[in-house]
């Protein structure tokens, strides 16, 4: 999954492709690179990251959507908390709704996951992109992070959504530490009892630049690519990354030592 921020305030490439044009230029050269979904955001979830009006992540995201689905085929997620935007992302051609608040943050979401079939990511956060790296606490980060998918997934089945329409984020960065995080990455494996696709979101994160000392966000795509292939084997469905071509070489490699004799 390539992640296209057309935001100015992103943690990573905020600005980068706010402009229309950057923003096609760069959907080609992820596609170009090997990506298989593109995640589309039109506002940033950063910590202390402040919040736009649905109307200002309409203007950024339909227009981007409309011009790439006129383009390409490949599948697109519309990264939003906001039933208004999803709606509207939906019917300008994209494909799957990636909501990081798994559905706690706007109550007409639900609705809108009831009436439609698409894919529906859910992320786990603690707290808010406003507060969630304050002070973040947990006893056993993965038990607890499988808990709270076990409630969502009995919530979201309760109310008519089929579970196969399901994908799990564990969220990192998201409300974690360091040595969550590490924690979180060294047992993704346990994230497979629930049965359902894992999303590994793990791109430029602070976290790497605290281990490899690399304050730019930009230059932390070899740590990146470095986690992705330590993850392959980790039954991880999706890895929503800044550097397609990084991660796709990673892939590579890593899929070329498991398959030796």
């Amino acid at each position: 999954m390539g992640i296209l921020n057309v935001t100015p305030d992103s943690f990573s490439d905020g600005g980068n492709f706010a402009s229309h044009a950057a923003a096609i230029a760069q959907a080609d050269q992820l596609i170009s690179d090997g990506a298989d979904i593109l995640d589309i955001g039109g506002e940033s979830t950063r910590p202390f990251a402040v919040p736009v009006t649905p109307e200002e992540e309409l203007r950024r995201v339909i227009p981007v959507i409309q011009a790439i689905r006129k383009k390409h085929q490949i599948p697109i997620s519309i990264d939003t908390t906001k039933a208004a935007v999803a709606d509207q992302a939906l019917k300008a051609g994209a494909d799957i709704i990636n909501d990081i608040s798994a559905l706690r943050n706007d109550p007409e979401m639900l609705a809108l996951v009831q009436k439609t079939s698409v894919p529906v990511l859910i992320m786990h956060m603690q707290g808010t992109p406003a507060d969630m790296q304050m002070n973040p606490v947990y006893t056993n980060v993965t038990k607890e992070i499988i808990d709270f998918f076990s409630e969502r997934i009995t919530w979201l089945t309760a109310n008519g959504v089929d579970r196969n329409r399901l994908i799990i984020d564990p969220g990192i960065g998201f409300g974690k530490t360091l040595y969550h995080n590490l924690s979180i990455i060294k047992h993704l494996d346990e994230l497979g009892s629930l049965g359902l696709p894992v999303l590994l979101g793990h791109s430029r994160k602070r976290f790497l630049g605290e281990i490899t000392e690399v304050p730019l966000e930009a230059a932390r795509d070899l740590a990146t690519a470095v986690v992705s292939a330590l993850c392959a084997d980790k039954n991880i469905s999706i890895l929503r990354v800044h550097n397609v071509a990084a991660t796709h070489q990673a892939l590579l490699v890593a899929a070329a030592i498991s398959g030796a004799a």
